[in-house]
């Protein structure tokens, strides 16, 4: 058990022992309460205190109570610098979580821009796609044009071999007519 000297020279117990151990009037007279606590006790102490009761005749267990003292300074004033600390603590943990979310919704904001900046564009090429098909299909009947003046043309060609083919036969018997 941990013992501490007070300014007065008197071994402090109280605060060095745990909750269930501190001695409640009902085992201690006054005197020897003040003693442990290093002064007298005033009426505010004796008060939180359970007085000792007479003799349980139900054979009930007694229950002991914490017992309330003045708190010492240093520990008054650890205890405000703890609660000070913490709360700058959680101060700067809501300051980091709400820069996140400021974030989170900036980044939300330009992706958003960024979407309606690709639907605007979808929407330019599907126009423009429909005056392209619009185009093409004004043009389609001279395309087909040009597909039947390439078939007559190929016709054509092919006739012009044939023609060319039997002209040099022609001119070859010819020459060997000639010839003779």
């Amino acid at each position: 058990m941990a013992e501490r000297e007070s300014d007065s020279g008197v071994v402090d117990l109280a605060c060095s022992l745990p909750i269930q151990a501190v001695v409640s009037r009902s085992t201690l007279d006054t005197e020897q309460y003040g003693r442990i606590l290093g002064s007298e006790p005033d009426s505010e102490t004796l008060a939180a205190v359970p007085k000792k009761s007479g003799a349980n005749n139900d054979g009930s267990v007694e229950t002991a109570e914490e017992a309330i003292e003045p708190a010492d300074p240093d520990i008054s004033e650890l205890c405000r610098d703890m609660f000070e600390k913490m709360a700058i603590f959680l101060q700067g943990e809501l300051t980091a979580t709400c820069e996140d979310y400021k974030l989170l919704e900036n980044m939300n904001k330009l992706t958003s821009l960024k979407y309606m900046e690709m639907k605007d564009i979808s929407i330019n090429i599907s126009r423009n796609l429909e005056d392209l098909s619009q185009k093409y299909a004004s043009l389609q009947p001279y395309l087909d044009q040009i597909n039947q003046i390439e078939e007559q043309v190929t016709a054509l060609e092919q006739a012009a071999y044939k023609l060319d083919t039997y002209s040099k036969k022609l001119e070859a018997k010819f020459k060997k007519l000639e010839k003779r």
